[in-house]
């Protein structure tokens, strides 16, 4: 696991090797054991090391035989072995034992169609010095980020995070609207843009080829959810729980210490279960509480531990975020208002005490159906046909007067929710329960000014492709393939490789090896989820590992209590910072209505916990990276 960095200019004007170094440096948390350089002429690549595989001669950049190839590369490939033997018997000769040199070798053999031939999370850059080109490729779903600037006069600068990127003079801070827009809608800058609109996200399963100052995209993968296959729940399950085991075991090689994230959920208990069998030693598990017991699910972490014979070592914390807002803004780069970045930050920090790499339970709601909105948009789909005078009538109307608690959740606020968007197009629906702010609330909170900015924007359109584009039987396919193109890597996957990488901790998910994610794919809906019951199949299996109180209760997630915060430790330092005329002057946001969000939930008139927690951390990230 590593960072990447690199230039090419257009002009050959020859790249400077104190810019290279500068901007190598500002990524040392995501490689601290050592780093690499390459640079000919107008073109270098560098790195930062985290050392896993091949710890003695695994030093990169690496290159082909005759060296006329140089890699450097974030990531592992974890059929390197069968890849290298493959290699070999067509005539390459390997002067290493890493899975980089297998990438290298394998662009020399197949060039683009490379990635095809490799499992694993990746993000490298290879210098071709024959024909002049650079080739920079990124994983199927987007487990290791690539962020590139093609400029104005041709030049293509390109690193793991942001501040790599602004380390080069010649990028721009120029902040884009239309992110912020879209930020505001999801809790994240979705791919390909960022906050600067000089700088572009390569997207997940995406290819890029710059040269002579021009590049070439190209997408090289996405689930396929058209091709069904017959079987019978009892043997999904054995094929499920098959191919999570095998996809679990590739992901225990190591040179270094190894470990597990255990929250005590579906995912992360099975992933753990599958790692007891598979290892000769106890499992050593981390797991993460905090005091208030609504957001702890340590109880039944320590169950599946005690279960299948784990080292279990629990942390409770008492979050600071005083401490730790600066710190995440600073390693994120855009804003970034996930409030579960917090409590994974924490698990990876004291992780990291103990292990060098940790496998956890990412990806299996988005293959196997675990958000209740997939629930919700099934039952939506039956609604909406229902005529309109009955469900206005009989069930609006009848449920929209019973009474509900501004500031505690609860199924009738749930399901008043549900009715708002329910009777919406597919599209809208999803974009309704996904947004923080969605297009009323919008309206309410521009000023004249930026609404003009942004009027001709339209924040769904980065979920409208994906539901056009499903070609599975309805609409919970399409769901699912929207989340994995979308939630997942713009959110989801960013949250996990920050919070890992800057404690210099590489974190495996065996649910998002791409032949787990096309076997979910190809079952039919009705095993995935039956009688609008979440990861039905996926519980069966993990049913059969780890005690079933574990599995059947309803899921939790990985939250902290930010409404609380807002109105204890934290009120002061919302008000100094959201009401400040800094922020106030921004020409974003209307001045009543942050105060209004801000007076009301302070004093528990209203929870407006995401919409102030959202603000701030833009707000943060303006006076960090613009001011």
């Amino acid at each position: 696991m590593c960072g990447i960095v690199g230039i090419a200019n257009a002009n050959s004007r020859v790249v400077s090797r104190e810019t290279i170094e500068r901007m190598n440096n500002c990524i040392v948390h995501r490689g601290p054991d050592d780093d690499g350089f390459y640079i000919n002429e107008n073109v270098g690549l560098a790195m930062r090391r985290l050392s896993i595989i091949d710890i003695a001669h695994g030093k990169q950049p690496i290159h082909n035989h005759d060296k006329t190839k140089w890699i450097v590369f974030n990531g592992e490939i974890y059929n390197f072995q069968e890849l290298r033997e493959d290699l070999e018997r067509r005539g390459h000769r390997f002067y290493t034992n890493s899975d980089t040199e297998a990438i290298v070798h394998a662009y020399d053999e197949y060039g683009a169609d490379c990635v095809q031939h490799l499992r694993g999370m990746f993000a490298f850059a290879i210098w071709d010095e024959t024909d002049k080109s650079l080739f920079i490729a990124r994983d199927r779903i987007g487990k290791k980020p690539v962020l590139y600037a093609h400029q104005s006069n041709g030049d293509l600068i390109f690193g793991s995070e942001f501040r790599a990127l602004l380390a080069h003079p010649d990028i721009s801070k120029t902040v884009d609207y239309q992110a912020i827009d879209a930020y505001l809608s999801y809790l994240c800058v979705p791919a390909p843009l960022t906050a600067f609109e000089s700088i572009r996200k390569l997207e997940p399963a995406h290819w890029l080829r710059w040269k002579n100052g021009k590049i070439e995209i190209q997408r090289y993968w996405q689930p396929d959810f058209s091709k069904k296959i017959k079987i019978s729940e009892p043997e999904a399950i054995e094929e499920t729980t098959r191919i999570v085991r095998e996809a679990t075991k590739i992901r225990m090689i190591s040179e270094v210490p190894l470990g597990a994230f255990l929250s005590g959920g579906v995912d992360s208990s099975m992933i753990v279960a599958l790692m007891a069998e598979a290892s000769s030693q106890p499992v050593k598990t981390f797991s993460i509480g905090f005091e208030e017991q609504d957001f702890s699910e340590l109880k039944y972490a320590k169950r599946v531990a005690e279960h299948i014979g784990a080292e279990y070592n629990e942390f409770i914390v008492k979050p600071d975020a005083l401490e730790v807002l600066p710190l995440l803004v600073e390693h994120y780069g855009e804003p970034y208002a996930d409030s579960s970045a917090i409590p994974t930050y924490y698990v990876a920090r004291e992780t990291r005490k103990f292990v060098t790499v940790a496998l956890n339970g990412d990806g299996g709601d988005e293959s196997f159906a675990g958000y209740e909105r997939y629930a919700a948009m099934q039952i939506a789909e039956l609604y909406h046909r229902l005529p309109a005078v009955l469900r206005k009538n009989l069930i609006e109307k009848p449920i929209s007067l019973l009474p509900t608690s501004e500031l505690k959740k609860s199924r009738v606020r749930d399901a008043k929710r549900f009715l708002q968007a329910a009777s919406l197009p597919k599209t809208e629906r999803y974009f309704r329960w996904m947004s923080t702010f969605n297009r009323d609330a919008k309206k309410e909170l521009y000023t004249p000014e930026f609404a003009d900015t942004v009027a001709d924007q339209n924040p769904s359109a980065f979920l409208d492709d994906w539901f056009a584009k499903a070609n599975g039987s309805g609409v919970l396919d399409a769901t699912l393939l929207t989340d994995q193109m979308t939630y997942l890597p713009n959110d989801l996957l960013v949250k996990v490789d920050i919070a890992s990488m800057a404690n210099s901790l590489e974190a495996r998910s065996p649910f998002l090896d791409h032949k787990v994610i096309e076997f979910a794919a190809s079952l039919p809906v009705n095993l995935k989820m039956r009688r609008f019951e979440t990861k039905s199949l996926l519980k069966k299996a993990a049913a059969k590992l780890v005690p079933p109180e574990v599995i059947y209760r309803r899921k939790m997630g990985f939250g902290v209590p930010i409404g609380d915060w807002f109105r204890k430790d934290m009120k002061n330092f919302v008000r100094e910072i959201l009401l400040s005329e800094k922020s106030l002057n921004r020409g974003i946001a209307r001045r009543e209505v942050v105060e209004k969000y801000v007076d009301d939930h302070t004093n528990a008139r209203r929870d407006y916990a995401f919409q102030i927690w959202t603000l701030l951390m833009l707000e943060l990230w303006f006076q960090k990276f613009i001011d």
